[in-house]
């Protein structure tokens, strides 16, 4: 499994790493809502679902929510990225109340009742502004390409040091309940992974030496948010019953397992940037 998840990853990273640095905001924005809809999609089976159609109706309207909120960022003097920033705002808000819901990890599990609502406004506070919180990256002049590598690298850094240190030196359960492979130690490798990385990345996307330590510091708290993001849906398919999201990717399982941890880090470091100032 390793060996095939190792070679997913090798075709996949450099796809990635090619969109960011070379597409134009615009076009980045598409390919990501591609991604991240897919992602959606898996999200909606796993809340159960099961008529496709209704599926079908619920992606068009997320669809729709991305495109009025480009539609409406656009005037005579340029484009505004107030609705985007205000989009970010609400998602690192989610998250955090998210940790609320992982606290009571039975919230939602019965699917006979009205469990389905929530999670389909979670699936939308999810997916929105994370989508808005990658425009907003992107977008900023001059290497706004640069910090959105440099943000998805803390966050498959931290995804990797997390699965190798956890899986030869994992002990002690980070949340048995939730997600029961996952450990302390591996908390601290991802942590550990994601922090470091950032670094290298941010001198690369143009940060001043002096900036380097606030950078750290995002890096954090963007690996710690990463991994609400993946305790939640391990939440989700816990309550669903299955293993992963789906079997599109080789060794990943589905797109949601390999987008859990961006969703959530993707506007605290969009927010976190633009507060710092760099």
């Amino acid at each position: 499994m390793t060996r095939t998840r190792l070679i997913a990853a090798l075709v996949m990273t450099p796809v990635a790493i090619a969109a960011m640095l070379l597409l134009p905001t615009p076009w980045m924005m598409a390919l990501a809502a591609v991604v991240f809809l897919a992602g959606l999609w898996e999200w909606f089976e796993l809340a159960e679902i099961e008529d496709t159609l209704g599926r079908w109706v619920l992606l068009v309207a997320h669809v729709a929510m991305m495109v009025a909120l480009v539609w409406a960022s656009r005037s005579t003097q340029g484009f505004s990225l107030a609705l985007l920033q205000t989009a970010t705002v609400v998602g690192v808000v989610w998250w955090v109340l998210a940790l609320l819901w992982l606290r009571f990890p039975r919230f939602g599990s019965n699917h006979q009742t009205h469990a389905r609502v929530f999670k389909l406004a979670a699936g939308a506070l999810a997916v929105i502004p994370a989508w808005a919180a990658l425009g907003w990256i992107h977008v900023e002049e001059p290497n706004g390409h640069r910090w959105l590598l440099a943000a998805l690298a803390i966050v498959w850094a931290a995804d990797t040091g997390a699965y190798f240190v956890g899986r030869h030196f994992g002990r002690r359960k980070l949340a048995p309940v939730v997600s029961p492979n996952k450990t302390v130690e591996g908390l601290l490798g991802g942590v550990a992974a994601g922090v470091a990385v950032s670094l290298p990345f941010a001198l690369f996307a143009k940060a001043g030496v002096a900036e380097l330590p606030l950078v750290a510091l995002l890096a954090f708290a963007t690996v710690l948010f990463s991994v609400v993001g993946d305790l939640f849906e391990s939440l989700l398919k816990r309550h669903a019953g299955v293993k992963d999201s789906g079997h599109l990717i080789p060794g990943h399982g589905g797109v949601l397992d390999r987008i859990d941890g961006v969703l959530a880090a993707l506007p605290v470091f969009a927010l976190g940037k633009g507060l710092l100032g760099f």
